[in-house]
């Protein structure tokens, strides 16, 4: 009777990026802790898809001056793992039905590796299928969605009228910097842009670290905007590495340095997209529908 119920048990899996600063990792953990206020009896465990940064946070577990200048962060991100290790303790804990909710914006190359490493791992078929390590796994889609994605930008619209709102009381441009690719899936950003013009009758200009539209194609729109003040801003989850040197450094090349040479009055805003509670609900609903997809009760 208790391997019969160890088979129908159910976890979810929450993946970012990740981050190396403590003070941008509030969205994340604001994140980790709605999901578990809204399935208070499903565990949660979070991954970091980078392994860079889960290196960084692994040798900081063993430097203790540091643990204790830093009291707040919980022991889970010392010892975070990838979703591959985070899906691999579940299944060893007897968790046969799992979905995976990423953190992530676009249907981008993070996305679509993630997506490989979760379905190899549900595709897993051993000669008796009592064995296999996992009965149904899900994943979710991103925040910008894949293929039918615009009903979530017609959210991520509404939950964006705060920074709106922001900009339009400081009547400055709002410009946003996300991380892109050089690869796949801008074109949810130029769709995200379009609608959150026509949406609240503003300039709004997005622009990526990699790929297209660029830095470039900003200044060009900003020009022809004849605008004077820029409200700069992060369209990522968190406001990390890129949000401090790339959008807002002191390097000639920085976001802030090319526009305030060109003139305008700039005000850079250090706030993730996961501190937003309203985002934060989108990736919640995501998180529901591939659980409802793949048939699996949270």
């Amino acid at each position: 009777m208790k391997q019969c119920e160890q088979e129908t048990l159910t976890a979810i899996v929450l993946a970012a990026f990740g981050t190396t600063y403590p003070a941008t990792l509030e969205p994340i953990l604001a994140m980790l802790h709605d999901v578990k206020e809204r399935y208070p009896d499903v565990p949660v465990r979070l991954a970091f898809t980078s392994n860079i940064i889960r290196r960084k946070w692994h040798e900081r577990a063993g430097d203790a001056n540091y643990r204790r200048v830093h009291p707040a962060i919980p022991k889970q991100i010392y010892t975070v793992k990838n979703v591959l290790g985070a899906m691999a303790d579940l299944q060893n804990e007897g968790y046969r039905r799992i979905v995976v909710q990423p953190a992530l914006i676009v249907d981008g190359e993070e996305y679509r590796d993630l997506a490989a490493y979760v379905e190899a791992l549900g595709a897993i078929r051993t000669s008796k299928p009592q064995w296999q390590p996992f009965e149904k796994v899900a994943l979710g889609k991103p925040l910008l969605g894949a293929f039918d994605h615009r009903e979530q930008l017609n959210g991520l619209v509404r939950a964006l009228k705060p920074d709106i709102d922001a900009a339009r009381a400081v009547d400055a441009t709002l410009v946003y910097m996300g991380h892109g690719n050089e690869h796949m899936a801008q074109g949810a950003y130029y769709e995200l842009e379009i609608l959150l013009r026509r949406a609240y009758g503003m300039p709004v200009c997005i622009g990526l670290v990699e790929g297209l539209p660029d830095v470039e194609t900003v200044r060009e729109k900003l020009a022809a905007a004849e605008t004077r003040k820029v409200l700069l801003k992060p369209l990522m989850y968190v406001a990390g590495d890129h949000a401090r040197n790339d959008m807002a450094g002191d390097e000639e090349d920085s976001w802030l340095t090319l526009l305030e040479k060109d003139g305008y009055q700039v005000t850079p805003v250090f706030e993730g997209l996961g501190q937003n509670p309203a985002v934060r609900a989108i990736f919640l609903e995501l998180l529901k529908q591939a659980a409802q997809q793949a048939a699996i009760d949270l």
